[in-house]
């Protein structure tokens, strides 16, 4: 799979894709139906992602607490098993903003990308001020030469699968409800950072992960499926994550630690991805380590049952 950041300076043979377009952070299960969309329109044509870095939404409010669900990296590695091609990554700044809804598609989808197909969403908004719509969108396709399909929402058991509705359900402590609509569990990606080993000094030596940027889950205890994507230890495992702050040892800044279970090595460096399976428990502040350990020794036996009926 290629990434590729600059619609201007485009070799020719990365042109022609057929696109789905949009943020698809959390690449849910609306989402999945626009790609799907777009490599049934023109099966023979490469099949293409067209989003943007940073995402609009932190590019208009820097200052907004952390909301996506999945970092460009972890977005990039769904993308590639759902068998994308392309990703057009483009760099989201002052110039891409000021651009009207027809300079968008003239200068970007036409001029620069060549696309022959694209698939939005029905609630599809672009150009500057959010001016352009899908209508907007298919009629510039008629005068322009490419084809348009607009997707409908698409509705879960309750209510539309939306990135929104994912973060509530991450918020609230309820992952199974969140991957009913992403589709897959809820997964957090990053490289193993140093940590203060307090983790090995319980007996339970963690995997620690920065959540900085992220739409932070509900804190407390999870049941945890790992993949460790590359380095020696590259594999699939069970364990039991902790989210937050640690509140037995003072403030701290909002990280994931996991413990592996039946794992030993060194994940210094590595990049985990760890699938949020059920939150087991809130975060807690106990009565000594005696008490916290013991806490640690259920929560591992109640998610490796948990894990084993998967």
């Amino acid at each position: 799979m290629q990434i590729i950041r600059d619609h201007q300076f485009i070799a020719p043979e990365n042109r022609g894709a057929s696109a789905a377009i949009g943020n698809f952070d959390g690449v849910h299960l609306g989402h999945q139906s626009v790609i799907d969309m777009a490599r049934q329109a023109a099966p023979a044509a490469p099949l293409a992602v067209l989003t943007f870095e940073p995402h609009p939404r932190a590019y208009f409010a820097p200052d907004a607490a952390p909301f996506r669900l999945m970092s460009p990296e972890a977005r990039a590695t769904r993308l590639g098993k759902l068998g994308v091609d392309r990703i057009y990554e483009l760099q989201f700044n002052a110039a891409m903003a000021a651009l009207g809804a027809e300079e968008f598609v003239r200068r970007v989808i036409v001029d620069g990308l060549g696309l022959c197909h694209v698939v939005v969403g029905a609630d599809f908004r672009f150009g500057n001020g959010r001016e352009g719509d899908a209508e907007t969108l298919q009629r510039l396709g008629r005068e322009l030469g490419f084809g348009v399909t607009v997707a409908p929402l698409l509705q879960g058991s309750e209510h539309t699968v939306s990135s929104t509705a994912i973060r509530t359900a991450l918020s609230d402590g309820r992952p199974r409800d969140a991957a009913s609509m992403l589709g897959h569990w809820h997964r957090i990606e990053g490289p193993v950072i140093g940590g203060e080993q307090r983790g090995r000094e319980l007996g339970f030596p963690t995997a620690n992960m920065s959540i900085d940027g992220l739409h932070p889950p509900a804190f407390g205890v999870y049941a945890v499926l790992v993949d460790v994507l590359d380095g020696p230890h590259a594999g699939s495992y069970h364990g039991a994550a902790s989210m937050g702050v640690r509140p037995m040892f003072g403030e701290n800044r909002p990280n994931l630690e996991t413990f592996l279970f039946d794992f030993s090595g060194d994940l210094y460096g590595a990049t985990l991805s760890v699938g949020l399976v059920e939150h087991l428990r809130p975060e807690a502040r106990f009565d000594g380590l005696d008490a916290l350990i013991a806490q640690m020794d259920a929560d591992c036996a109640r998610a490796r049952d948990i894990l084993a009926a998967l």
